[in-house]
């Protein structure tokens, strides 16, 4: 299965209605930067066993090690949970930044240094949402 294959299956899977708002958010992403770099993790470690949930990314950084050795990683990642939907950005330098941005304007949404958790679309302003996406997608670490 390729790519986008997972992804379309991984969705798919969810119960309603978290299906209906995984959808949207995938089109939402694909929308802001419809040529980025597409990633699905099944959250299963090298051994197989299931160590985190699956993550669908989008977009690329670099990570550097303190050994030199660099690897690349999503920018924006979205992913189902038990209480709903966490959507990730990752390779911010400035840890506080989405929450003193976003925080106070999304709505009924936890935030922290690279996460927004949230229960349900209806419950969040999307606007504001995709605002933090789009910095995300953006910014440089």
């Amino acid at each position: 299965m390729n790519v986008k294959e997972q992804i379309d299956a991984y969705i798919a899977g969810q119960p309603e209605p978290k299906r209906s708002d995984l959808q949207a958010l995938h089109q939402l992403v694909l929308q802001i930067s419809p040529d980025c770099k597409r990633w699905f993790t099944d959250g299963k470690n090298s051994e197989g066993k299931t160590v985190t949930n699956p993550n669908i990314g989008y977009g690329f950084y670099t990570i550097q090690y303190a050994d030199g050795s660099t690897r690349e990683f999503y920018r924006i990642g979205l992913s189902a949970n038990t209480t709903g939907i966490s959507v990730y950005i990752l390779g911010l330098e400035d840890k506080k930044y989405l929450a003193e941005t976003y925080g106070k304007t999304i709505g009924k949404a936890s935030v922290t240094g690279y996460c927004i958790k949230f229960k349900t679309l209806k419950d969040i302003n999307l606007d504001v949402l995709e605002a933090a996406i789009r910095y995300g997608l953006e910014a440089q670490s």
